[in-house]
């Protein structure tokens, strides 16, 4: 099984110091091409900036952007089986990026803002065959929420978690499949949540004919 995971945040530079982002550690995405290879599978780890080493044995290519992840994840996807996109990619960029630093002028600052790429969504588009195991994190309407967000992306399952899992070594996470029923949950570690993942994914592999 040669597999695909995403994992920690984007970045989306403002001028040449400061970025929008968001707090996401990386920790879950990490922790999940851990478990896949112990069991077996081959990982291609495509991940954002994060303060972790490189899972032992998988193949981890690190990025930046929200662009620069869509295009890391599109060049590899041909060569895998399936997918787990556990990335918290950054939503918005600034229109324009400014060179230098930009200075203090005693004033309010006006950013204008633009969508960044669906990673997920144009995963999702190019898949064929390929399974697709998507994240949702939600904090009002979890499952009302991810369930959308499994229907719009093409994925076969969500996986259903919530701000207190961000940058925690913990995590409560449910997998919903497209009719909307809960088919499983786990709670802890999430290096031991990850492992819990895997080992259900196998079981229902194959997920497309």
């Amino acid at each position: 099984m040669n597999i695909l995971v995403t994992a920690g945040p984007t970045r989306e530079y403002l001028d040449d110091v400061r970025y929008l982002s968001n707090a996401s550690s990386g920790k879950m995405g990490y922790a999940l091409a851990a478990a896949a290879v112990n069991s077996g599978w081959n990982v291609e780890l495509v991940s954002g900036p994060v303060d972790l080493p490189a899972p032992a044995g998988c193949n981890l290519h690190r990025v930046v952007t929200t662009t620069e992840m869509k295009e890391a994840c599109l060049r590899r996807l041909p060569h895998c089986d399936g997918i787990i996109a556990a990335a918290a990619v950054c939503d918005f960029r600034p229109r324009q990026r400014v060179s230098g630093k930009i200075k203090k002028a005693g004033g309010a600052l006006t950013l204008e803002l633009e969508e960044t790429e669906d990673v997920l969504a144009e995963l999702g588009r190019a898949a064929g065959s390929r399974w697709i195991v998507g994240f949702a994190l939600e904090a009002h309407n979890a499952r009302e929420n991810a369930l959308r967000k499994l229907r719009q992306k093409g994925c076969d399952f969500i996986l259903v978690n919530d701000p207190a899992a961000i940058a925690s070594d913990e995590t409560s996470i449910e997998v919903l499949d497209a009719t909307g029923i809960v088919r499983d949950s786990w709670s802890g570690p999430k290096a031991v949540v990850a492992a819990s993942i895997v080992r259900w994914l196998q079981e229902q592999l194959p997920i497309r004919e």
